[in-house]
């Protein structure tokens, strides 16, 4: 694996959360070891942007909140996917395609050219 990180396209880190929540609650440190995961170590999302992105989604509807304990027997706030969030990993995923699709077409263009 490349030692360089992928820096996150502006929006992406919303649905890399939203992904991440969707079979199970988890605390700030468990979502950024998920999206870890499930980009096969691609994103490596820090605390200082994870946080706010979190808040973020909490202020919109899209995530709800509570104080639990840790694995490690310490207070941690874990996050859960409201309905509404659950709606909006659709319409985030259905915007990704787009952008991702515009994308490959521009590249296959400007190779080929």
């Amino acid at each position: 694996m490349s030692e360089s990180r992928t820096e996150l396209l502006r929006g992406t880190l919303d649905l890399l959360i939203l992904r991440a929540l969707t079979l199970n609650r988890d605390h700030g440190v468990g979502i950024a070891r998920r999206i870890h995961q499930i980009s096969k170590g691609t994103f490596d999302v820090k605390p200082g942007s994870l946080f706010p992105a979190l808040h973020r989604l909490e202020e919109k509807g899209w995530l709800s909140s509570e104080w639990g304990e840790s694995e490690n027997l310490r207070r941690a706030k874990y996050y859960k996917l409201t309905k509404a969030g659950r709606k909006q990993i659709q319409n985030e995923m259905a915007n990704w395609e787009r952008v991702s699709t515009a994308m490959t077409w521009a590249i296959e263009a400007t190779s080929k050219g």
